[in-house]
């Protein structure tokens, strides 16, 4: 199915700029070759049945056939997914079938990067780790502040301000949740309430529906509980 270490992938999203961007992000990549760039199910399922399909890159909310319907079909076949979506909700439902990740709209480059990364990994095919970062750029005042993801214990939401808590203490940042949470590495980093994400290497305990982290007691909403239970591998 693969030649050396080429990945042979499709695009399906309903959106036609949505296929458009992640087949130049395809284009882009060493080690990946686009073979089918589509806004229809059908011809997908098709070429993925006759084979020499390795990864497709599969929208979830599409009108005729969605991407959980599509995973459904293929789910004999060989083929690995990379879910692409604006609707966190169905993240749960991606790792129920096995996706390598779950990106969220708007998908950006880096982020995109991480995801095929991890398919390399998973297709044991080489996969450059120079390629995924170890920081983020913030917006501090009037500079771009730089900060280690490892150095993030949690980030809380403040109204129109987040504050990262950190190793080396607070810092404060007019950046928005949403975006912070797409450009975070899913490995590393989970939502678990609309207020908090955190770092899961920094976790303390956790307690009565709470995630602790340095003595801070952080609640677990009740629309993330299930995907925090899956992630952390916690009872229901």
């Amino acid at each position: 199915m693969k030649n050396g270490n080429i990945l042979h992938c499709i695009v399906l999203d309903d959106e036609i700029h949505a296929v458009k961007l992640l087949a130049d992000y395809v284009m882009r990549t060493n080690g990946l070759e686009l073979i089918l760039k589509t806004t229809d199910p059908t011809a997908a399922v098709d070429l993925i049945h006759n084979g020499n399909v390795d990864l497709i890159f599969l929208d979830i909310q599409m009108p005729n056939l969605t991407g959980i319907e599509v995973m459904n079909i293929i789910r004999q076949r060989q083929t690995k997914v990379i879910l692409t979506t604006a609707y966190p909700e169905y993240a749960l439902t991606g790792f129920e079938y096995d996706a390598i990740d779950y990106l969220m709209k708007p998908i950006t480059f880096e982020r995109f990067l991480i995801a095929v990364n991890k398919a390399k990994k998973r297709m044991n095919l080489n996969a450059p780790e120079a390629m995924e970062p170890d920081h983020i750029f913030i917006k501090v005042e009037h500079r771009l502040q730089k900060i280690l993801f490892s150095s993030i214990h949690y980030i809380e939401g403040l109204g129109d301000y987040i504050s990262f808590h950190t190793s080396g203490g607070r810092v404060l940042s007019l950046e928005r949740m949403k975006h912070i949470e797409l450009i975070l590495p899913q490995h590393l980093f989970l939502r678990i309430h609309k207020s908090y994400i955190i770092n899961t290497s920094h976790i303390d305990f956790v307690e009565r529906g709470r995630i602790v982290i340095d003595k801070n007691y952080l609640p677990i909403g009740e629309t993330y509980k299930d995907v925090v239970n899956k992630k952390l591998g916690l009872k229901s």
